[in-house]
C-alpha cells in the first residue's frame, strides 16, 4: 500500500470551482494542513493529480 502526506502550500482562491471542491473532498481545509492518503485508490490518485501545483506530496 503506498501512501503519501499532501500538504497544501498555494492557495485555492482564484481557482475554479471544481479544484476547491477537489481540495475539500481531500480533507484540506486551510494552508499547510496535511493529510495522508492511500495512493492505491484510483480516485485519491486522480483527485492529487488533479491539484497537484496547490500540493507538496511526500512518501512516507
Amino acid at each position: 500500500m503506498k501512501k503519501v502526506r499532501i500538504t497544501q502550500i498555494r492557495s485555492g482562491i482564484g481557482r475554479p470551482q471544481d479544484q476547491k471542491d477537489t481540495l475539500r473532498s481531500l480533507n484540506i481545509h486551510r494552508m499547510h494542513q496535511s493529510v495522508e492518503v492511500d495512493m492505491d485508490n484510483p480516485s485519491m490518485a486522480g483527485m492529487v493529480e488533479k491539484v497537484k501545483h496547490l500540493l507538496k506530496i511526500e512518501e512516507i
